[in-house]
């Protein structure tokens, strides 16, 4: 009898506790992740659906710190485009202030409401420079992206980065590219790196501290790996979904050792995914050897890359590069980018298919989604630019040339 009541007594505590326990954790997963768009009629597209209102989609980290707010609001307006999801990091060092206005920002913006694929990251990491926590940023965000829809590509950007073609030009010269491409800058030629990063240990305060600090240099340096080949290369990268999954959830131990290596390893985004994928059988032949960054760099080179201006604008357009680094806030050049390449009026998007008239005509402003236009790309010239730097870097001639080695 006391077995019968301890046993019912226990089953009643499980239940109890099961309806006070499970609706709080029910709040944890990232629903709000999932973009709904359900506004003004337009397509929607469920997550087990082949049809999509855009031929290709691209997921972005846009990463921000201390003072990078102004920067990051006009980014993310050149940037937006409905078809895609954009995943703000503001670094935890940052006032709490610019963590606060970037918030009321997106939440504020109507667009970003209704259509909802624009994120801030609620609990944002401390990101130290050229430490892994960088990283590790990175590998957070992709897991985030990964639970959203099925987008294509990847692609990782900090607030001193700014557009040089619309969303609708990307959209379209992807549009007919494999979606196992993988552009990443890469090469197994370390030079002075070979001592400078390959040997040196460091490790990074800001996986276990709160408190923002320079790197620590250990006294002792390692040997060179055997295990697998070394590459290094640029830190912006256009991944694949596939890719991107393999490097968070590997179904090999790869990705995970190397992380764990890299963890010691100065400037490790430089690194990370060029050792990963050169060293995978099932990846190597997947790289295209580009950035599709315009960066330019002082003689000789500095620690960081230039700052662009006006007298660049010309050397940007002629690259066929849909980015470019870094800017200053406010740069002149910035207002002529927007002017004559981006369509885009001050406080407003890039311009679009998604925000032009039912007519077909361009609005005054790019400023509102026009539901019978959502799914409608209106490409310029920006796509034809791109287009053709694609074709160079993707014909028989370069294509295998440049794969890793």
């Amino acid at each position: 009898m006391a077995i019968k009541v301890y046993v019912i007594s226990f089953l009643l505590t499980s239940v109890l506790f099961s309806l006070l326990y499970i609706p709080t954790r029910l709040k944890i997963p990232i629903h709000n992740f999932k973009p709904v768009i359900n506004y003004f009629n337009l397509t929607t597209v469920s997550s087990n659906s082949t049809t999509k209102p855009y031929p290709v989609t691209f997921s972005y980290l846009i990463s921000a710190s201390k003072g990078d707010s102004m920067k990051l609001k006009r980014m993310l307006y050149a940037l937006y485009h409905p078809g895609n999801y954009y995943l703000i990091h503001m670094d935890y060092a940052a006032p709490e202030d610019e963590h606060r206005d970037i918030a009321d920002f997106v939440a504020g913006d109507p667009v970003f409401g209704q259509v909802g694929n624009v994120w801030v990251l609620g609990k944002p990491n401390l990101v130290t420079y050229r430490g892994p926590t960088m990283l590790a940023t990175t590998l957070h965000a992709l897991s985030l992206l990964l639970r959203t829809w099925d987008w294509d590509w990847f692609i990782n950007l900090s607030a001193s980065d700014y557009p040089l073609i619309t969303q609708d030009d990307l959209i379209h010269a992807f549009s007919d590219l494999p979606r196992d491409l993988n552009f990443i800058h890469h090469t197994s030629r370390l030079g002075w790196k070979l001592n400078k990063r390959g040997k040196p240990m460091v490790i990074d305060p800001g996986l276990y501290s709160l408190n923002k600090s320079e790197l620590w240099w250990v006294i002792k340096q390692r040997a060179l790996p055997t295990a697998f080949k070394l590459y290094t290369g640029s830190a912006w990268t256009i991944l694949s979904r596939s890719f991107a999954e393999y490097c968070v959830v590997g179904w090999d131990n790869l990705p995970r050792t190397l992380l764990l290596y890299y963890t010691n390893f100065v400037s490790s985004p430089e690194g990370y995914f060029q050792t990963v994928i050169c060293n995978s059988e099932d990846y190597k032949n997947t790289t295209v050897n580009h950035d599709l960054h315009f960066i330019t760099w002082d003689t000789p080179p500095k620690q960081h890359p230039r700052s662009l201006g006006l007298r660049d604008f010309r050397r940007m357009i002629m690259s066929n590069r849909p980015f470019a680094r870094k800017f200053k806030k406010n740069a002149p050049v910035l207002n002529k980018i927007d002017r004559d390449l981006l369509k885009r009026h001050r406080g407003q998007f890039a311009y679009g298919g998604w925000c032009s008239g039912s007519n077909g005509k361009t609005q005054k402003v790019c400023s509102s989604l026009q539901s019978e236009n959502y799914g409608v790309l209106r490409p310029g010239s920006g796509s034809r630019r791109l287009k053709s730097l694609l074709m160079k870097l993707l014909s028989t001639r370069n294509f295998k040339k440049q794969q890793c080695r």
